[in-house]
């Protein structure tokens, strides 16, 4: 079984995006930063915040569900906020998706925030709303149950250094996967949690029996060349005692995003 973490950018980069899902075919994705405009009527928006503004795929759900067929897709909005095209603003929504193969029934799941709550009517200031998606499926060929739990963690404008809301959000994280994951279960925490490697939310799931791949496989970045920022970590996956892991990656080629792909194989 495959299992992928990714931050899609917002499909920036669409055409290598979906080509490479599509080739890969993931028997679970958890993919970030997930744009769903169901009013819109091309294919490519802005994102405009302050002096940052970023190409964004008006509908990238639709777009990966496309080059995934045969899995359940669902969607796990943030934010309802605005994008742009030129002058227009187009309502559209901002958050996480996961994408679970239909081989694997879904016998649980869980959705809900780390950071604040939903926000209706625009992005918000930042550190901004954040979410988790936890689900817990039934391995037929293993005769077990997986539970895999991902966020998108919040960013604040001054760093990724330890702060109270980061604390409180590795809490509400690890008790939204507790939620749906019961003892004995293989189970998987990933994301993009905005954080060093050194941070106090690495340590906390650590104590709580989770093994950081990232760490342990020695891996020097989690992110692409797209990524001109120093910070070179944003991205990891955990896995618990009960899970036995063939071979873990993070894929550096080809570039999909600003981030890596985080491909697990257990």
């Amino acid at each position: 079984m495959k299992v992928m973490s990714l931050n899609g950018w917002g499909g920036k980069l669409h055409r290598s995006l979906t080509r490479y899902l599509g080739d890969e075919a993931p028997d679970i994705l958890c993919l970030q930063e997930v744009v769903h405009s169901p009013k819109a009527d091309h294919d490519w928006l802005e994102y405009r915040d302050g002096d940052h503004v970023l190409a964004q795929r008006a509908n990238g759900f639709s777009d990966v569900c496309e080059v995934l067929p045969d899995h359940t897709a669902i969607l796990c909005p943030a934010a309802r906020g605005v994008l742009w095209r030129g002058s227009k603003p187009i309502p559209s929504f901002w958050g996480l998706a996961t994408f679970v193969h239909k081989s694997l029934p879904i016998i649980a799941q869980a959705q809900g925030f780390v950071h604040k709550t939903f926000s209706p009517d625009g992005y918000g200031d930042h550190p901004r709303s954040r979410n988790a998606h936890a689900v817990r499926l039934y391995d037929t060929v293993r005769n077990r149950p997986i539970s895999v739990t991902h966020m998108h963690g919040l960013r604040d404008l001054a760093g990724k250094m330890d702060t109270p809301e980061r604390r409180e959000q590795v809490q509400r994280l690890l008790a939204l996967h507790q939620q749906v994951s019961e003892p004995g279960d293989a189970a998987i925490i990933c994301g993009d949690f905005n954080v060093e490697p050194d941070s106090e939310t690495l340590e906390f799931l650590e104590q709580h029996g989770f093994r950081n791949l990232i760490r342990d496989g020695g891996f020097e970045s989690t992110r692409s060349s797209h990524y001109k920022k120093p910070s070179r970590f944003a991205d990891y996956m955990l896995v618990n005692g009960h899970t036995e892991v063939v071979e873990f990656r993070v894929v550096y080629e080809p570039e999909v995003s600003d981030h890596c792909p985080l491909l697990l194989e257990v």
